[in-house]
């Protein structure tokens, strides 16, 4: 079973992927992202694109089942899903890759991203990371993965809805605001370079969420410079390095990048962004979404933003010392 089905109470679709159930976990002595697994170039490679083996969304999608009828509405799962592989060797994490070697990296996401948006049936490009198994990760080579979905993700759309209120009313973009008064504040600012800033937002619901925000007011990666490209590439990487030195282990989180809706016009209220979903508040305590954020959307952070940004200070500064 693969399809698209509506939700008329939230305005949403579900994606119903019931092969993805069949996803293996990676057997011990074989990887498929490593070169001679025959998945991939035997001579090696520094970043590659590479077709996802369990897509949810596919450009040639089979028909939905028959289960549609009066408020049932389905929709073929028509999109793309994309594995981005950081690296070759199969330990060498985020964190361990080099500047020459991320420039790479972002240069793929761009290239990812305008391959995507090519096509008219996508509305909105999401390029992501999940890391740990504690996030469900079945492969342990470094990657991340890019989806093109036929429809404007929930949260994208209540992000949209808010920046074009204030635009409409202001005639300034609602992100660019916010980052010039986190950095008017100046405490839940972590790290920021020439491109982008990196700190815990004001209203963050997760204990060590940080976003990653443009400093030029861009709606999405095919704006960017290679200079912005270069800088975020370096950005992504450290702030994945202050994760790890944060406690001396390997932290999981999920990278989301933000970018502007594809194939539906100009959105100049709309700022690229990325945000940082780490599942731990301690090294041995898991933040669970529970009923509050679960059943009714309603977050509760239980700890202080102010206070969980000096200990990632700190942790990017441990990290910059080893770099």
């Amino acid at each position: 079973m693969a399809e698209l089905r509506y939700n008329p109470i939230t305005k949403d679709w579900v994606m119903v992927a019931s092969h993805r159930q069949a996803r293996p976990q990676m057997p011990k002595d074989w990887c498929p992202f490593c070169p001679g697994s025959g998945k991939v170039p035997d001579e090696g490679f520094d970043v590659l694109r590479y077709p996802n083996d369990f897509p949810a969304l596919r450009q040639d999608p089979p028909a939905p089942d028959d289960v549609a009828g009066g408020l049932f509405e389905t929709r073929p799962c028509y999109g793309r899903c994309e594995v981005l592989l950081y690296s070759d060797r199969h330990r060498a994490f985020l964190k361990d890759l080099d500047d020459p070697h991320v420039h790479k990296l972002a240069k793929m996401w761009r290239e990812c991203f305008d391959d995507m948006r090519s096509d008219e049936n996508i509305k909105y490009v999401f390029i992501f990371e999940n890391r740990g198994d504690v996030v469900g990760v079945t492969m342990p080579h470094p990657h991340g993965q890019a989806y093109g979905y036929p429809f404007l993700p929930k949260k994208i759309q209540e992000e949209l809805d808010g920046a074009g209120e204030y635009y409409e009313k202001e005639g300034k973009c609602l992100f660019c605001e916010l980052l010039s008064q986190e950095k008017a504040d100046g405490r839940r600012i972590i790290f920021q370079n020439e491109h982008f800033t990196v700190y815990i937002p004001f209203f963050s619901p997760i204990t060590y969420g940080v976003h990653v925000t443009a400093n030029r007011h861009v709606s999405d990666l095919g704006q960017m410079t290679p200079e912005e490209l270069d800088a975020l590439g370096e950005t992504i990487r450290d702030c994945a390095g202050m994760y790890d030195a944060l406690f001396d282990m390997p932290f999981p989180y999920m990278m989301c990048m933000h970018n502007a809706p594809v194939n539906s016009g100009e959105h100049p209220e709309y700022h690229f962004h990325v945000e940082f979903f780490p599942p731990m508040r301690a090294a041995d305590k898991q933040q669970f979404f529970a009923s509050s954020e679960t059943g009714v959307g309603a977050w509760c952070n239980p700890t202080c933003p102010e206070q969980k940004a000096e200990e990632l200070r700190q942790a990017y500064r441990k990290f910059r010392e080893t770099k």
